[in-house]
């Protein structure tokens, strides 16, 4: 990320709160700190992108539901949980549910700062993601209705007979509509056509080896009651 990252931290616990924002500040990191779900739910509008260090419990509106609320408003932003009151079912709800890592406080700062990294790491390639998304979405938005027709036909594997013969036309005018696309596109090859297909959902996407994990290769630690104070 080019920006300072932001790391918001959402706790009851005002000391606690104090105590990270110091140590992250003294790291390199933009803070902003509220004292309730519904204070940072506020804000958020507002708010830059960031990682969001999220207490499980606190008075009315908890971490798991904010979790929740901010997945029904699309704000994907990463998600530490960092708890006093932590249990294995909560862990594994939060992570299911796309949180980046579950802390039991006290934490290291060790732990912590390494839990952050990871999470940016992650949210930075995840943005590039949805970034190049959008600008294929944009490309393929630009051809006219015919010419999308025969680019979905061209990119499932037909042939140019077989395209004119199902739109109508002549082959030299489905040619001429694979070069226009093929510009408008700003492909040079029929197979990077074919990955733009694939990644706007235009054709199904080739399988690829799944984890065999509730947790996507997170990391919830064995006992949530061994981490070290921070210092």
């Amino acid at each position: 990320m080019t920006d300072v990252p932001v790391i918001h931290i959402v706790d009851d616990d005002a000391l606690f709160r104090i105590a990270i924002a110091r140590l992250l500040k003294i790291s390199g990191y933009e803070i902003a700190d509220y004292a309730s779900a519904d204070s940072f739910l506020s804000a958020i509008d507002a708010a830059k992108p960031g990682c969001i260090l999220l207490d499980v419990q606190m008075p009315a509106y908890g971490g798991l539901q904010l979790q929740d609320e901010l997945a029904r408003l699309s704000r994907h932003w990463p998600i530490i949980f960092m708890t006093g009151h932590g249990d294995l079912p909560t862990s594994v709800r939060a992570i299911k549910a796309g949180a980046e890592d579950f802390l039991a406080k006290p934490v290291s700062k060790q732990t912590l700062l390494d839990a952050i990294e990871r999470a940016l790491i992650r949210f930075a390639s995840v943005r590039q993601h949805q970034h190049q998304l959008d600008l294929f979405k944009s490309l393929v938005s630009t051809l006219t209705a015919r010419e999308s027709e025969v680019f979905a036909l061209m990119v499932h594997g037909n042939p140019n007979k077989q395209i004119a013969f199902q739109i109508g036309t002549s082959e030299r005018t489905v040619k001429a509509h694979r070069q226009v696309v093929m510009q408008k596109l700003h492909v040079r090859s029929f197979a990077e056509a074919v990955s733009i297909a694939e990644r706007i959902g235009l054709i199904a996407q080739k399988p690829t080896t799944q984890l065999n994990s509730a947790f996507d290769g997170r990391y919830i630690p064995p006992s949530l009651a061994d981490s070290r104070r921070c210092p």
